[in-house]
């Protein structure tokens, strides 16, 4: 049975996360800046459409894309070189997730309801979320956000108008968190194109283990708009 979170209860331990779905945790609590760290923290993230009750998910296993392993093929390696790509970090924050949460021409709706994309602005304005952006000629063509908690980064959603856009920044925010220091990404569900680009799936339980030092890591939370891309 699906357990919905009273005010301020905490939440239960992964480990009864349901099979089917897979990772379903429990419903319900809210989507302040503090109960969102806690979630991440414990290796939880908000999942769900507009009209549901919030769902919280820990699926097991995780996919994760270890930032030294990242893969760049031979034609994203070249769209890097010669598309007239600018990456930028953090300077449009509000446009990124409004461009993740747009119509997608395979689903319907979106999970970044409303609320969503109000409690995601609020971590970025408290130094947590971050934007890469990609540009050509002035115009926002692709670009991703995310969780920055300690040294460990939570990848989001991503979104692309142009060829290889969205890889282009994502390239851009692995070689960022290499160079921080930040050893891996939480892909969360297994992708085709984040398998592409090195991105694998380990067991939930070394997930965590390799989480908790991360996340207690003393950093402190700011924007990253002066961290070249």
């Amino acid at each position: 049975m699906l357990r919905f979170l009273a005010a301020g209860e905490a939440f239960p331990p992964v480990e009864r996360a349901l099979e089917v779905p897979n990772g379903l945790l429990c419903a319900g609590g809210d989507l302040s800046v503090a109960r969102l760290l806690d979630a991440y923290r414990r290796g939880i993230f908000p999942w769900y459409s507009e009209g549901e009750p919030i769902l919280w998910w820990s699926p097991d296993p995780r996919m994760v894309l270890f930032t030294d392993e990242l893969k760049v093929s031979r034609s994203l390696a070249k769209s890097i070189r010669n598309r007239g790509y600018e990456v930028s970090v953090d300077r449009a924050f509000d446009a990124v997730i409004e461009a993740c949460a747009a119509p997608r021409r395979d689903t319907r709706g979106t999970w970044l309801t409303r609320d969503m994309r109000r409690a995601y602005k609020r971590l970025h304005r408290a130094g947590y979320a971050h934007s890469f952006e990609t540009w050509h000629a002035g115009e926002l063509v692709g670009g991703l956000y995310g969780v920055a908690l300690g040294r460990m980064f939570y990848g989001e959603s991503m979104f692309s108008r142009a060829t290889d856009a969205s890889k282009v920044a994502l390239v851009a925010l692995v070689r960022t968190l290499a160079a921080r220091g930040f050893p891996m990404i939480d892909c969360q569900q297994a992708t085709p194109l984040l398998a592409a680009l090195g991105a694998r799936e380990i067991p939930r339980r070394e997930f965590l283990r390799r989480l908790e030092p991360l996340v207690n890591y003393p950093e402190a939370p700011a924007k990253w708009n002066d961290v070249p891309a």
